[in-house]
């Protein structure tokens, strides 16, 4: 795995401003958007996305970038909207010398990786599109969305908890506490209610039916942050598409089991991957799984441990019936016995 000190983060001029980029990996070409809150340097240093990354550079060199006005890079000279960001983009692989390219856009990316494939086929070889929208409306009713925004403008601290609940679901209380004050650290409460309300208002729709180099889009069935009929939509606006489902219901791909997306990424990319089963045994198990068995074994219900957890009775329900799998038993006190063991061990 790429280790901390492996990232060298640059700058380079673009016609929306001074943007901050990265390259790791060796190989031909891959162009990787900014995420939610993105931050060249404190994204960098999670050891899960990391090792999600050392995955694609394995066979690419990994572009990334923060947008003007986010993470590393400068101000912009003025708010950019969909059109402004693309434009961006393209300075950057000019910047860069980049003549070809492959483009992964995930969540809120995948509109201006669609964007720029549309407005250069000769440039861009193939698009992924992970966890993306056609239009940022969808995701939620309006009365929530205009709440998520208010809410992270008025008090930034509960706002980024209220996102970590929807973008890493299935993480620990400490894990989630650990993502919201990241996102205290990559953006000021300002800059992150601008930034959601711009996803808001992202309409992809235009470019994702000009689009013409193949595509795959890739879309876990239990995403909580953008649901699944949306990633459908997605594909179905897309000309010849190819769809994925995914397991799970984390956002970012590199939690959960990320393995799985890397491999679907890379087959997406032209890079045959065999699927390879996760191993069972305890190794198997993740931590809201454990924390959910150790929580069975002191005798509590789905309903009381979802209760503790902020969980609901199936998404426990539902862990259980993962671990219980993984450890090779049929019910969940022989699972929580197992884990007993383990720790014995």
């Amino acid at each position: 795995m790429l280790r901390v000190e492996d990232q060298v983060v640059r700058h380079v001029r673009t016609g929306g401003g001074d943007v901050a980029y990265s390259m790791v990996g060796s190989g031909p070409a891959l162009l990787i958007g900014g995420w939610w809150c993105g931050h060249l340097t404190l994204n960098w240093e999670d050891p899960l996305f990391r090792a999600y990354l050392s995955r694609l550079a394995e066979r690419f060199t990994v572009i990334r970038y923060d947008q003007p006005g986010s993470g590393m890079s400068g101000a912009a000279g003025s708010a950019l909207d969909l059109d402004g960001e693309i434009a961006v983009t393209a300075d950057i692989l000019d910047g860069l010398g980049v003549e070809r390219v492959a483009v992964l856009g995930a969540s809120s990316g995948g509109a201006v990786a669609a964007g720029l494939a549309a407005r250069l086929p000769d440039r861009v070889h193939r698009l992924v599109l992970y966890g993306a929208f056609a239009r940022g409306s969808d995701i939620a009713p309006e009365s929530a969305r205009r709440a998520m925004v208010n809410a992270i403008s008025t008090h930034w601290g509960l706002g980024s908890r209220v996102l970590a609940d929807v973008f890493v679901p299935g993480a620990t209380n400490a894990e989630r506490e650990r993502f919201a004050q990241f996102q205290r650290l990559s953006a000021t409460g300002e800059q992150a209610a601008r930034s959601l309300a711009a996803t808001y208002d992202l309409d992809a729709t235009e470019y994702l039916a000009a689009v013409t180099v193949p595509t795959t889009v890739l879309h876990r069935k239990n995403d909580r942050a953008v649901p699944f009929p949306l990633g459908v939509d997605v594909a179905r606006r897309v000309r010849r598409s190819t769809f994925v489902e995914l397991h799970g219901e984390d956002h970012f791909p590199w939690r959960g089991d990320a393995s799985a997306v890397a491999d679907a990424t890379l087959r997406a990319l032209g890079h045959p991957i065999r699927s390879r089963p996760v191993p069972p045994g305890p190794d198997a198990v993740t931590d809201r799984e454990r924390e959910i068995l150790r929580l069975v074994a002191e005798g509590l219900t789905d309903i009381q441990i979802g209760e503790r957890l902020t969980l609901s009775p199936h998404t426990v329900h539902r862990h259980v019936a993962n671990a219980r799998t993984k450890l090779g038993v049929r019910s969940r006190a022989a699972a929580a016995d197992a884990m007993r063991a383990d720790r014995a061990q």
